[in-house]
Order: C-alpha cells, then structure tokens, then sequence
C-alpha cells in the first residue's frame, strides 16, 4: 500500500484467506525501511504455549500462515504522527492451529506513507484478501 494519506488517526490492515502457498512468516515494513530499526515480543500457541522477544530486525514479523484458511487484524496506531515511533498491534489466527498476539515498534520519527507486507520465501496465495481501513479519532 503506497501513498497513504496522513488524514486518518490510526490504520486497521486485515489480512484473510489461505494467504502462501507453504507455512510462512507474513512480515511488515514501512516506508521502504529495510534498516534494523524495527523489534517485536510476542505470545503463541501453535503446538504449545511460547513467548519471545525480537530486537534490530529488518521488519516486524506479524502473521505466521500455513496452507489453511487464517486471518490477521493489524492495527498501527499513529502512524501520521511525526514525532514518536510507531506502533503496531497484531492479531493472528490460522483455523484451529495457530493463534498469537505481537506488538511491533518501527523506530522511526516519519509519518507512515507506505506499507509492504511479504511472506518470508514464496508469494501470497490467490484469493489472499488484503483490506486496509483509516481510523479517525473523534
């Protein structure tokens, strides 16, 4: 997604279907950022409960899909704002066999004007549905 316009608060990426075509990590970056400013913790339950802690990665791991239906709500909060970092919120489920939680940091001070998303080896699955909405505050 290109070319975001600074007019809303916050951005909710919703993100369904089978999504790749083998078991992947969906990932998350901003504004063409590859450098390492960007950490995620996290909460999961695939085959046993697990937590964790990623630091000075190259983009923020937010979903993980199998070749099952499965659905991610994204939440990036802030994301016009041009004087703190950015936030994002991750919400992840694949049919009954994987479920996990995330919260990312882009530690950057730039207003979000693109997002990219890519799975770690292969490309999305057709039928993927990738939905972005705008958030205004009251």
């Amino acid at each position: 997604f290109s070319s975001l316009p600074a007019s809303w608060t916050d951005l909710i990426l919703v993100i369904s279907g089978t999504c790749t075509t083998s078991a992947q990590n969906i990932n998350l970056t901003f504004n063409g950022d590859t450098g390492t400013n960007y950490s995620r913790t996290y909460l999961n339950a695939v085959t046993s409960a697990g937590s964790g802690r990623d630091s000075n990665q190259s983009k923020i791991y937010v979903a993980y899909f199998g070749t099952s239906q499965g659905s991610c709500i994204i939440n990036v909060f802030n994301y016009a704002n041009s004087t703190t970092y950015k936030t994002v919120l991750a919400r992840n489920n694949m049919d009954s066999t994987a479920l996990d939680a995330k919260v990312g940091l882009w530690r950057s001070t730039a207003a979000i004007t693109s997002l990219t998303l890519t799975a770690d080896s292969t490309s999305m699955a057709a039928n993927t549905t990738l939905t972005l909405y705008g958030v205004k505050s009251a």
